[in-house]
């Protein structure tokens, strides 16, 4: 299996969100997942990052965040340097998309857990 080091932005810990149930398959197909969200919690044994850390090496953003709440991460998220970002059902954001563009990321909108189950991700 190939990993994908993948960021979920929007994580939640609330187990009815997509956020959650993407963090959970993630990891489930054997991803390292960095969940990231403004609530404290686990997704599955797996921390929710509170802060903006500088990692290094991830291949995958996956937005869980309405465009409005995106637009204070856009220089995280390009400065990250992702291979790529996918953009969920809800998240399409066309001057993100632009910006990754520019940046030389690839973006996607598709929904994470249609690709984890179809085996496209």
């Amino acid at each position: 299996m190939n990993d994908k080091k993948t960021l979920v932005l929007g994580a939640s810990p609330n187990s009815d969100r997509y956020s959650y149930k993407a963090t959970s398959k993630l990891a489930e197909n054997g991803h390292s997942v960095l969940p990231i969200g403004i609530k404290q919690g686990k997704i599955e044994g797996i921390e929710i990052i509170n802060e903006s850390l500088d990692f290094e090496g991830v291949d995958t953003i996956t937005l869980y965040l309405s465009p409005e709440k995106q637009k204070q991460y856009y220089d995280y998220i390009i400065g990250l340097k992702p291979k790529r970002i996918i953009f969920n059902p809800g998240s399409e954001n066309a001057e993100l998309n632009i910006l990754a563009k520019k940046a030389g990321i690839e973006t996607i909108s598709a929904c994470t857990l249609v690709m984890l189950s179809i085996g496209s991700y």
